[in-house]
């Protein structure tokens, strides 16, 4: 099983819920339509890497996202996540109503910092990415149409959340593709304090 860190620790998420469409300028970006509902899918444990890829078949999308790890189906830990895509298969998998687990769930497609613990009010959690030195993502849980709460309450309705297990709360504006050798820097705060800081290169 891959693994996650956690306070120094190593944890085995079971899987990751992720939120789609969850920022209303994401949506307008990518030409969606606001969803009536959340916005709600999977990904395997085996999509979880300490390393970013590029792929040589096809460009694959960045998203850079607000993570929380859960214990006794409560937020114990907040990261920062990539939900790495590929957004031509993506594309014509929704022109035929067809899942997304191609485009979604591929080894490699969910990339994480170390989490750390969190507790308190989780609006005041906000997100930052930089390619390259360049701030490209800039997002708050404030911005988001279902908050981290409502998101939990709502998977639950349907699906228990297992110890360990990972939530990804939606990307704010801003993604675009990963270039081979491109520096990424992902940052989690709250209010102004830094809580967690990750850097990788795209390989």
């Amino acid at each position: 099983m891959k693994t996650v860190n956690f306070e120094s620790k190593k944890i085995a998420p079971a899987k990751i819920v992720c939120i789609g469409r969850n920022y209303v300028e994401h949506i307008k970006e990518l030409g969606n339509e606001i969803p009536s509902s959340m916005v709600i899918f999977m990904k395997p444990n085996s999509s979880i890497d300490e390393k970013l890829f590029t792929c040589k078949d096809e460009p694959i999308h960045y998203e850079g996202e607000i993570s929380f790890l859960i214990i006794n189906s409560k937020i114990a830990g907040v990261g920062f996540g990539l939900d790495l895509t590929k957004r031509g298969i993506q594309s014509k998998l929704k022109e035929k109503g067809l899942p997304w687990e191609r485009a979604k769930a591929f080894d490699g497609a969910s990339v994480f910092s170390d989490f750390v613990k969190f507790s308190g009010d989780t609006s005041s959690l906000h997100v930052k990415l930089f390619i390259n030195d360049k701030l490209i993502q800039n997002g708050s849980v404030t911005h988001m149409l279902y908050r981290p709460e409502d998101i939990l309450e709502e998977i639950e309705s349907f699906s228990c959340l297992q110890n360990g297990d990972i939530v990804m709360s939606g990307t704010p504006k801003g993604v675009g593709i990963v270039n081979q050798g491109d520096k990424f820097i992902g940052e989690i705060y709250q209010d102004d304090k830094l809580l967690i800081q990750k850097e990788w290169i795209a390989n």
